[in-house]
């Protein structure tokens, strides 16, 4: 009964039931970016959920690295590349070109590397889970906002942000959609692109003001970049300060400082320490054979001057990133 062999089998169980209680993980957390506040929330919530997860006894050692511009496709899919060749447990990707990253996480995935993808979504089915905003709905939120602010009529601007990025053409087909609905409001620019940068949103703004400034009535811009390029392109002319309704996306110390002092009408913010948050704990979750949800909604708030004071949208302004980043 007590035979050798199956003494060495109970030692097998005995060892892997250890292993079980003390998990350890390598994971991958790859931003569009490194340089904006948005990047910095999103590894502040990946730290948090590297912390909580230890305090559990799951051991989870993170890995952050993205290309230093938001246009930089070789670079991160050589990154992705990079982790998927170091053999790390999951990876939690921001893809900044919905299609471009669609092979390297086809080969991450093959290699026996879950992904989950966070922010802005990939034209694939092979990522276990999307952790993001509803950026759809994020960008009907800016269009129905500033239809109100303008009446229902006037000249707006859409100033897009870039040319592959899933999540912000989400939010400009959101923000098209919802003034389809008023009639008085003619759309006199919708094809300009901010670029990756500060400094070409600044001068996309510029150029789009030389035509339109006499013109405009409202504008959108789709991200964090572009909200504050066009902000300073309207306050260069004095059309800011609510003479042209400017919306904006995301939340940005400067553009929450141009809320507070009227220059922008509103900010369409997202939760992205949380989002960074999710996308760690969903592959950790996937990693420990647990079932996780295909599509997680992290949440979408418009944010005015009437309610940026509110606990709640304090924190969505003001994420804790000092808390879990040493900088």
């Amino acid at each position: 009964m007590h035979s050798p062999m199956r003494a060495l089998a109970l030692a097998f169980c005995l060892v892997g039931s250890a292993f079980a209680a003390d998990k350890s993980y390598t994971v991958a957390v790859i931003p569009k970016g490194t340089t904006h506040e948005f990047w910095k929330s999103i590894h502040a919530g990946a730290v948090k959920a590297e912390q909580e997860l230890a305090a559990k006894g799951t051991k989870v050692r993170l890995f952050w690295k993205g290309p230093l511009r938001e246009d930089d496709r070789d670079q991160q899919i050589q990154v992705v590349e990079n982790f998927t060749a170091r053999k790390v447990s999951g990876i939690v990707l921001a893809p900044l070109d919905s299609q471009a990253l669609v092979a390297p996480v086809g080969s991450a995935v093959q290699s026996g590397i879950p992904t989950v993808v966070i922010d802005s979504d990939l034209k694939s089915d092979k990522q276990i889970s999307f952790v993001a905003t509803d950026n759809f709905k994020g960008g009907q939120m800016a269009g129905d906002h500033l239809a109100k602010l303008l009446g229902g009529k006037g000249n707006v601007i859409l100033l897009r942000y870039q040319v592959g990025s899933a999540s912000t053409e989400a939010r400009e087909a959101g923000f098209l959609d919802a003034l389809s609905k008023h009639a008085g409001i003619k759309v006199i620019s919708s094809d300009q692109h901010a670029g990756a940068t500060r400094e070409t949103a600044y001068q996309a703004s510029q150029n789009l003001l030389n035509r339109f400034g006499k013109d405009v009535n409202g504008i959108f811009a789709a991200n964090e970049t572009s909200t504050i390029a066009m902000t300073k392109a309207l306050r260069d002319i004095g059309q800011a300060g609510g003479k042209v309704k400017m919306l904006g996306f995301d939340s940005g110390t400067q553009s929450v400082l141009d809320l507070k002092n009227g220059d922008v009408q509103g900010l369409v913010v997202q939760d992205p320490l949380k989002m960074g948050y999710l996308g760690v704990m969903t592959v950790v979750q996937h990693l420990n054979g647990e079932k996780v949800e295909k599509r997680i909604d992290t949440g979408v708030t418009l944010v005015t001057k009437d309610n940026m004071n509110d606990p709640a949208v304090a924190d969505l302004l003001a994420p804790p990133i000092k808390k879990y980043l040493k900088e």
